[in-house]
């Protein structure tokens, strides 16, 4: 389709682009701001990689540094063993906990923050999210966060997404409650209950550990209380300090690569 411009519709073009210029130049400004901060003014350069979005796996860094974290989503019968165990080590964590879990073990949790774990959000009823609305899957973070906030003053700022599961939708749900959208790059895989040497060889002979990388454990598994004191000799063995999450991962000035590992911007 041609469109016909006459000389009175240029004239008026002319005279309009005078101020749209500057607008228009705004605007720019404008949407680049809003395409840097993704998580409370944090510059972000991108959580995205191709068309995916994408939680943190791991972390590229130089530092000899690990985090482990346990997700929580049932029992406590092994918790003040672990504590001890973590705190024999001088080695703090992070405990990434459902609703339910908060509710049932009010105490727990209140112990995690005096001895400086990191709390995390792992969800209000462990749902897959991705088969629920971003609607609901909004409900699920902030539920827990406001028990424990209620419970211990403490803000969340982390989220494991139950089973690992997420899309797009998921990760800019996160994002979008101030959240950092965490995955894992060493898999332990104490909930298959393989037995206590299982879970040191996985972790500790894993390819993926590295400088960086994100342990998964669980609280209430089997074997893993029993694991975790040789598993943690072995990893300071190998050279490795234990860190939470929170002191791991950049908060902002970073890019994901397709492995899902946060790497700083230049």
């Amino acid at each position: 389709m041609r469109y016909i411009v006459s000389e009175k519709d240029e004239n008026q073009k002319e005279s309009r682009w005078k101020l749209p210029k500057r607008v228009l130049a705004v605007a720019l400004f404008a949407c680049l701001v809003f395409v840097s901060y993704r998580v409370t003014g944090a510059v972000v350069t991108s959580a995205t990689y191709g068309d995916r979005e994408l939680p943190i796996y791991c972390v590229d860094t130089e530092e000899k540094k690990v985090a482990l974290s346990f997700d929580a989503a049932w029992g406590a019968e092994d918790f003040p063993r672990i504590m001890e165990i973590l705190d024999k080590h001088n080695v703090k964590v992070t405990f990434f906990m459902t609703g339910g879990w908060v509710d049932d073990n009010p105490e727990c949790v209140k112990e995690l923050v005096k001895k400086g774990h990191d709390l995390g959000n792992h969800s209000q009823h462990h749902y897959d999210m991705t088969t629920i609305s971003k609607q609901e899957q909004q409900k699920e973070l902030t539920e827990v966060h406001e028990k424990v906030k209620e419970l211990t003053g403490y803000e969340m700022f982390l989220f494991r997404p139950p089973y690992g599961a997420y899309d797009n939708s998921v990760i800019t749900t996160a994002y979008d409650l101030d959240y950092y959208p965490i995955q894992w790059s060493v898999d332990s895989l104490d909930w298959k209950d393989y037995g206590v040497d299982s879970i040191i060889s996985t972790v500790c002979n894993h390819k993926a550990l590295e400088p960086g990388a994100i342990i998964l454990c669980h609280n209430g598994a089997k074997y893993t209380a029993d694991a975790l004191d040789a598993m943690l000799t072995e990893l300071e063995n190998q050279g490795y300090e234990v860190v939470p999450i929170s002191e791991l991962i950049m908060r902002d000035n970073y890019h994901m690569d397709v492995t899902g590992k946060q790497i700083a911007d230049e």
